[in-house]
């Protein structure tokens, strides 16, 4: 019995040699990631990963390519771009359901659209039909944008498995179970078992080999640069953006960096109470003290996020050294025509705008309206040094002509059916809902 498992194992890992050499030829680029998953035979009736190693059922493997030359490449390169786009690596999902069943597409999309003959299994024509309608509404297939698609349609979970059956090519177990990964054995060599950190240079190495070296493969790859972008997409911090909008402004406050205290207590010993040093009192510090937050009251825009956005940006001010005690905010209602327009000294008239806000407009979208009205507060002397202009969207409108004598930053809530551009005079910020509400919370 042991030497029939282990000829199997032998064969099953020829296989998997085989389709790894064979995507090697095809896709040098996936060079570093193909070379990185470590095979270990487990009985799990299929294919996983944990970002470290490559579990096979040698039964499952021997049996994929009886049934089609083409399935073993594919499964292959299926758990491959899980571990490039990271996928295994889940710290907050609402649905794990899902989670599972968005990131398969992502992979299947990607490897259909790359056209290799030697990974065209035959769930790929079933996948055809399914794909097109996704494409409609979701646009680019990433997994995060799936993911928020899936949940958003509220599927039934015989659809989820529906559609999982269409998709599915390994194990997704092992991504979820807590705990450390198993540990490599010295002949397994140096990979890190927790390798969010490997996959994550892998992922950017290979996203750059693609934009340079790779570009012959033009239109063939362009789901997979779409998942790669969105994976490796920087993260901003929304408290670190507000600081570009601060302005200069004394602050009352010692600088211990410009206190010379040698000086000060000799002073005080040679002269007894005058020291040949006082210290600064002040310090010349950023504040924000002028600026506008513009809120899209178009149909398209939520109240519930728009009181968040607001919440969460008034918070990040009264907790940094940049904000003024007294400020000069205009919070500015606008759809295709200014509907409002509120004026905040401080807390007191922030609080109560927030208790009382009501949504105003719910026509169309225009932006050109707010810039004119701020255009015309600064000729009225309304603003002596304004910094910037913060335009919460969902960035449907009229963007204007030409750039306006300040800053301006277009911020919008991810949505996977949206993908607006800005100006390039402008700003482009995009937060997640939940960065939204954990702060105003």
């Amino acid at each position: 019995m042991n030497e029939d498992r282990d000829r199997l194992d032998a064969l099953a890992r020829d296989v998997l040699r085989l389709s790894r050499n064979t995507l090697l030829v095809n896709l040098r680029f996936l060079d570093a990631a193909l070379h990185q998953l470590i095979p270990r035979a487990e009985g799990t009736g299929s294919l996983a990963t944990d970002g470290a190693f490559l579990y096979y059922d040698p039964l499952h493997v021997l049996r994929s390519y009886k049934r089609a030359r083409e399935l073993p490449p594919r499964d292959y390169l299926h758990v491959i771009l899980h571990c490039v786009f990271r996928h295994m690596f889940v710290h907050a999902l609402v649905d794990r359901d899902c989670w599972d069943l968005a990131c398969d597409v992502a992979v299947e999309s990607s490897i259909s659209e790359l056209g290799l003959a030697s990974a065209a299994a035959p769930r790929e024509a079933e996948q055809q039909e399914t794909l097109t309608a996704l494409r409609r509404s979701v646009k680019r297939l990433t997994a995060e944008r799936l993911y928020r698609h899936f949940a958003d349609a509220a599927l039934s979970p015989e659809e989820l498995e529906r559609l999982r059956a269409l998709f599915r090519a390994d194990d997704h177990a092992l991504w979820y179970e807590p705990g450390e990964r198993p540990a490599l054995r010295e002949e397994d060599g140096p990979a890190d078992p927790e390798g969010e950190t490997r996959w994550e240079e892998i992922s950017r190495r290979i996203q750059v080999d693609m934009e340079t070296f790779s570009r012959q493969r033009g239109d063939a790859a362009a789901e997979l640069m779409q998942n790669l972008r969105e994976v490796n997409r920087e993260r901003y911090d929304y408290a670190d953006f507000l600081k570009k909008f601060a302005v200069r402004g004394e602050a009352m406050k010692v600088s211990d960096d410009e206190f010379d205290q040698i000086f000060y207590t000799y002073g005080l010993k040679l002269y007894k109470k005058l020291p040949l040093v006082e210290p600064l009192e002040y310090r010349d510090m950023k504040r924000i003290r002028e600026f506008v937050i513009a809120i899209d009251t178009s149909r398209s825009t939520s109240g519930e996020l728009v009181q968040s956005f607001l919440q969460k940006t008034w918070n990040i001010l009264e907790s940094t050294e940049s904000f003024f005690t007294t400020v000069n905010l205009h919070i500015i209602q606008c759809d295709e025509e200014i509907r409002q327009d509120v004026k905040i000294t401080g807390r007191r008239d922030m609080e109560e705008y927030l208790r009382t806000m009501v949504i105003r407009g719910l026509g169309g979208t225009d932006f050109r309206p707010v810039f004119r009205y701020v255009d015309e507060l600064i000729r009225a002397g309304e603003f002596t040094d304004l910094r910037g202009l913060i335009y919460f969207t969902d960035g449907m409108g009229e963007y204007p002509a030409k750039k306006p004598g300040y800053e301006t930053a277009f911020v919008f809530v991810e949505d996977p059916r949206n993908d607006p551009r800005v100006p390039p005079w402008a700003i482009r910020l995009v937060l997640r809902k939940e960065d939204l509400t954990e702060e105003a919370e």
